[in-house]
């Protein structure tokens, strides 16, 4: 069985180098409407997302996000060539006034298979939540992003024109299983 959705789903997969091409106004009104329309406990809509597609901005932010992580840390050694935002053109940002992972995670999602449909690529990233950490670069870049001073990052999502076409990574088949009725 399939159908447009299940091969979305079923083809997404992290996209870490992209093209230098903004995406399309018509493809940015699909992803706030797939963020929009995710789901929230209770409809409590708690999350707030900023689609950012100011290239020289996130390269100074890169710039900040390193110097407070390090710019040796294993994780970001490559950030010359690869930094948070892994050069995508557009990074969404998503925020809320308390700590609503699972909620923020229900958005990244909807996005991320929106995108796919699309036929954009995206990498959901976590680490520059460090940067929102940080009292000053934090509220620096809180500003420029018009999210309140309280507001705790949940999540990131790179989306962009993929430049690649990634080695499919194996799966645990073991860690999912269907538990029916005994008979």
């Amino acid at each position: 069985m399939t159908n447009p959705t299940v091969a979305s789903i079923l083809a997404r997969q992290s996209v870490r180098e992209y093209k230098p091409v903004q995406i399309s106004s018509e493809a940015m009104e699909v992803l706030v409407a797939a963020a929009l329309r995710a789901p929230s406990g209770r409809n409590s809509q708690p999350c707030h997302v900023r689609f950012f597609q100011r290239a020289e901005e996130l390269r100074a932010m890169q710039v900040d996000f390193k110097n407070i992580v390090g710019w040796d840390t294993p994780v970001h050694t490559r950030s010359d060539k690869n930094p948070f935002y892994h050069n995508a053109p557009t990074f969404a940002f998503i925020f809320a006034e308390s700590d609503s992972r699972m909620d923020a995670g229900l958005m990244a999602e909807n996005i991320c298979i929106a995108a796919q449909s699309l036929e954009l690529g995206t990498c959901i990233v976590a680490s520059v939540g460090a940067l929102f950490a940080d009292a000053a670069a934090g509220k620096k870049w809180r500003e420029i992003l018009e999210i309140p001073a309280h507001f705790i990052f949940q999540i990131g999502i790179c989306i962009g024109y993929p430049d690649e076409q990634p080695e499919w990574k194996p799966r645990n088949a073991g860690q999912v299983r269907v538990i029916g009725e005994k008979r």
